[in-house]
């Protein structure tokens, strides 16, 4: 053995003194020793084993310090001390690590360990500092840095504390003792492994004798047996947790739990009274509630549901009974109808029963009870009964005022059978599109009606007795306006569709769809197009997808905003109605600047009108004046094309024009051809028309029958210069020949009736 050990004093005490040999398992002890080294050699086996053991060094236990320590001095922890010391005060003692120099200080000479501060365990239960023995005039460590623990000791200082209260528990009535209600627990912030600190214990301050706590677990149970909620429904009770394991001088905590009594059916319904009374006229309608009785039940909610039913077969051949959910009256209603003159009065026997009876409870007796209603049928002058409760009625929008949408009868019930008049209530609706025949019922029309401004009408017929008008009869009438496609559809996009600059041949840069006020049955499907009668659009093109949508598509390659920002696109669509409707919108294209994706990068469209100096007004003005003015250069250009032009355009071109006669030639000894003077048959002797501002050359027959010719191309030359001369006198010659020579056809007029082999040569001064 070594020699004893030196311990570490708290509080001037001996902690615990280790003493033995040196190995190497001093914390079998609880004590841990630092040194500066060890060098142990070993020989081989067989030799003999020799152990170099070092100067021992200091040798302390785990420290303890009490929690809200209140002392006027610092609190005493303990004692650092190494066996390098001598006690000539040569070595320096040093503290560092958690709350060193601030909770805990230490006297360097003697090593004397202090706590500053009150601490607080649920604070911090330890802190974790390093020692270090120094020579004071060298420096040099006489032992290397070790660590050590300070445990901050616990202290009852903590009441047990419950979550925010107060709770909230149920349990059902009727309840078996020792039914579990409800678990309480309760925290305390002391260390449980510490004493009796932390050890909580339950307790029932409130709420006895009902119910019990149990002690450790904190359950609450009940402790009386079938507690009833129709006596009591609400109980709070109070729960105590106290540490120290209940002893005196603990500290406690209380919370309260409010426990309710929910509802079992273990209540039978019963009926106020035994006897009651009921007046129903004979004019009562069928299936019409005529009165209701109600049984009490205590229970709640499900458990208090009440089925009623008609005992006896007499009064449940007329009437019939049902429950009112939300009321639980038994209502009592008609099956036939009454006839005060065949019978005055009924006796029902009704029953009342619980509709969910709970067979843990069915020793409490018959969940049922019964009472007599006896019901006097009274005698009264009914008024007129429509033959529906309600009519249904339509009629197609835009017909003409005065069509018959339908009829309401009535008739008098009593056997006096009075006539029945006919009227609107005009005071709850206020409906003046319809008039009614008083004798009749017939409704009408009084103006044309629009589907799309109201599809339905709701109006009140009322009926009276001519012999009683105030006996009244109501009946409700509805007046569906069925559609007729009277409305053009319209394109749906009514904002601006943006054109990327970037825009490719092809690619769809819109797809529209279109509205119809009208029903769906003359609305879709849509069709679009572009108007026919404008010119082909350079910019844009339409494509129908068919399914009532059209998509916009580019026909250019690219586009820029610097020539032209905005672009407007007619559209011509029709709907699927009959007949079938159009009309044209335009759409309003903006050329903007994208990103990739398709994305609007800018527009500025305020940038190009302002650099322009013009509004937008102003623009369009502009261009309608283009438009005008090409519209009327292409109406100007259609007149000149389609105005004929003079046969003989001048003198000098006379040689090269021909002049039509419509004439014919002569009879069927020349091959068909007829002479230009000759009747033709059929046609009363008269000649070839003329055409109007034209002078045609004619042929009129002289004296013994021979034709004398009048050539229109002589009139028509007679202004001619002298070097034409000529040219007469040898188209007259021509003439004369043609004329006495039968074999051939005449000059100025040709026929063929087959085509000619090659094509004709050009004539001058002939007709063809």
């Amino acid at each position: 053995m070594h020699g004893q050990i030196l311990a570490l004093l708290l509080h001037g005490q001996r902690l615990r003194t280790c003493q033995g040999e040196l190995d190497e398992d001093l914390n079998a002890c609880g004590c841990r020793l630092w040194t500066p080294g060890k060098n142990q050699t070993r020989l081989r086996e067989g030799e003999t084993e020799v152990h170099h053991r070092p100067k021992r060094g200091w040798i302390w236990n785990q420290f303890f310090v009490l929690e809200e320590h209140r002392g006027p001095e610092a609190q005493y922890v303990g004692k650092l001390h190494s066996n390098s010391d001598k006690g000539d005060g040569s070595v320096r003692y040093i503290l560092t690590g958690e709350g060193a120099g601030t909770i805990f200080i230490i006297d360097e000479v003697t090593g004397d360990i202090h706590a500053t501060k009150s601490l607080d365990r649920e604070k911090k239960a330890h802190y974790v500092l390093h020692a270090q023995a120094i020579d004071r005039h060298t420096s040099k460590p006489l032992e290397p840095e070790s660590e050590f623990i300070i445990k901050v000791q616990d202290i009852n200082d903590n009441a047990p504390k419950f979550p925010d209260g107060p709770f909230v528990a149920s349990v059902p009535e009727m309840s078996e003792v020792g039914t579990s209600v409800f678990q309480v627990t309760a925290s305390d912030a002391d260390d449980p492994t510490y004493g009796n600190s932390a050890r909580v214990v339950y307790s029932i301050l409130q709420g006895q004798p009902y119910f019990s706590v149990d002690p450790k677990t904190g359950i609450i149970r009940t402790a009386l047996a079938n507690m009833d909620r129709e006596a009591r429904e609400h109980y709070a009770v109070v729960i105590q947790a106290k540490d120290m394991a209940g002893q005196v001088g603990g500290l406690s905590g209380s919370t309260t739990i409010n426990i309710t009594l929910t509802d079992v059916n273990d209540n039978p319904p019963k009926f106020p009274q035994k006897n009651y009374q009921l007046y129903v006229p004979e004019s009562a309608q069928v299936g019409k509630p005529v009165g209701k009785i109600k049984a009490n039940d205590e229970d709640l909610a499900v458990n208090a549901e009440i089925k009623y039913s008609i005992t006896n077969p007499d009064g449940a051949s007329v009437f019939s009974i049902s429950t009112d959910r939300e009321t639980r009256e038994g209502v009592i209603s008609l099956r036939k109808p009454l006839n005060y003159e065949k019978k005055k009065t009924y006796t029902l026997h009704i029953e009342g029963a619980n509709a969910h009876p709970d067979p843990r409870f069915s020793y409490l007796g018959p969940f049922k009870d019964s009472a007599t209603l006896k019901i006097t049928v009274g005698d009264v002058d009914e008024a007129p009964v429509f033959s529906m409760d309600y009519y249904i009625m339509d009629v197609y929008e835009n017909a003409p005022a005065g069509t018959e949408v339908g009829a309401v009868t009535a008739r008098d019930p009593d056997s006096t059978n009075s006539a029945i008049r006919y009227f609107i209530d005009r005071s709850l609706h206020g409906d003046t599109y319809f008039n009614i025949d008083a004798n009749s019922g017939t409704l009408k029309t009084t103006r044309v009606l629009d589907r799309e401004e109201m599809a339905w009408h709701n109006i009140t017929v009322i009926a009276s007795e001519v012999d009683n008008p105030s006996l009244l009869s109501h009946v409700p009438v509805t007046v569906q306006v069925l559609d007729v496609n009277d409305n053009p559809p319209k394109l749906a996009t009514e904002s601006e569709v943006i054109v990327c600059e970037s825009t490719r041949v092809g690619q769809v840069i819109q797809t529209i769809g279109a509205v119809d006020k009208d029903d769906f049955a003359n609305g879709p499907r849509f069709s679009f197009a572009l108007p026919q009668d404008l010119p082909v659009n350079p910019n844009f093109t339409l494509k129908d997808n068919e399914d009532s949508t059209a998509s916009v598509l580019s026909r250019r390659k690219r586009f820029s905003r610097a020539l032209q920002e905005l672009y407007h696109l007619p559209v011509v669509v029709w709907d699927g109605g009959e007949p079938e409707l159009s009309s044209t919108g335009t759409l309003t294209l903006r050329v903007c600047a994208c990103q990739r994706g398709a994305r609007v990068r800018a527009c500025q469209a305020e940038a190009f009108l302002s650099s322009a100096g013009l509004s937008t007004g102003a623009l369009v003005a502009i261009l309608l004046c283009i438009v005008i003015l090409l519209v009327i250069v292409v109406l100007f250009i259609t007149l000149r094309r389609s105005k004929k032009e003079p046969l003989i355009i001048s003198e000098e071109d006379v040689r090269e024009n021909v002049v039509t006669y419509d004439d014919e030639g002569a009879g069927g000894g020349h091959r068909g051809l007829r002479h230009p003077g000759a009747a033709e048959p059929g046609r009363g002797g008269r000649g070839a028309q003329v055409p109007a501002g034209r002078q045609a050359r004619g042929a009129a027959a002289g004296p013994g029958g021979t034709p004398q010719h009048r050539p229109a191309a002589e009139a028509a030359m007679a202004t001619t210069a002298a070097d034409e001369v000529d040219v007469r006198e040898f188209i007259a010659r021509r003439l004369a020949e043609a004329d006495t020579d039968a074999s051939g056809p005449p000059y100025d007029s040709l026929q063929t009736t087959h085509p000619p082999p090659f094509p004709p040569l050009p004539l001058s001064h002939a007709s063809v």
